[in-house]
């Protein structure tokens, strides 16, 4: 997680710089509302001795993702958190750039399935194509885009790497021409979890929501939001 390590402690209480913990810090003039403002001899940054503004404190990031995963809109967390819209959207990119995909173990079993949704509209749908792994339940592997093979093998292509005992999917056509037969399996109750788990996607964030008011405005904050749901 990335972490504001900025606070409301004052520095000239602590005498450390907050980046770096060095105490080789000097006064370097005032800012616009007269704070006192320091220099650090050690990572070359300035700081102002105290913030009062919320979205400098250390636990914000935080907050915004367990808001987030908790289905509240951007401006909604903005509201809670006494923070600008655009301090949301800023934060909920940086984290998600942090995150990476999940370490995949060999010669497991998926389900694979896709979810719909749209971006700016209902006319332009856009579908999230994700796999879970059967035992631990945890997302491995999504993708965002068209329902289209292009789209979905980015997913199976991360599972065919490694040689999965078997992948559950539904009946949609172009899982055959991108499984391998003896590893595709498509079963009645084959994807009862990972149906399941759209389900409480559906339930836990407004914008997967089939009668919302509530919608993504870009495929990137989509993207961002769905990375954080799966991997943080």
């Amino acid at each position: 997680m990335i972490e504001i390590k900025t606070s409301c402690i004052k520095v000239s209480d602590t005498k450390m710089c907050p980046h770096c913990l060095s105490k080789k810090i000097i006064k370097n003039g005032r800012t616009k509302t007269l704070k006192q403002q320091y220099y650090c001899k050690e990572c070359y940054r300035r700081f102002i001795d105290y913030y009062t503004y919320h979205a400098y404190h250390s636990e914000i990031n935080r907050k915004i993702v367990i808001y987030t995963k908790e289905g509240l809109g951007i401006r909604s967390i903005a509201r809670v958190l006494g923070i600008s819209a655009t301090t949301v959207l800023k934060r909920l990119l940086a984290i998600a750039k942090a995150l990476s995909s999940p370490l995949i173990a060999y010669g497991k079993e998926y389900e694979v399935d896709e979810i719909c949704s749209y971006v700016r509209h209902k006319g332009n749908k856009i579908w999230i194509t994700y796999a879970m792994e059967r035992d631990s339940g945890n997302v491995v592997s999504f993708n965002i885009g068209r329902r289209t093979k292009t789209t979905l093998s980015k997913v199976i292509t991360t599972l065919l790497y490694s040689r999965p005992k078997r992948i559950y999917t539904d009946g949609l056509h172009h899982y055959r021409y991108l499984i391998p037969q003896n590893v595709h399996k498509v079963s009645r109750y084959g994807t009862n979890k990972i149906e399941r788990l759209n389900l409480t996607l559906r339930t836990k964030l407004r914008r997967l929501n089939r009668r919302t008011i509530c919608f993504s405005k870009s495929l990137c904050m989509f993207m961002a939001i769905m990375k954080i749901y799966f991997w943080y």
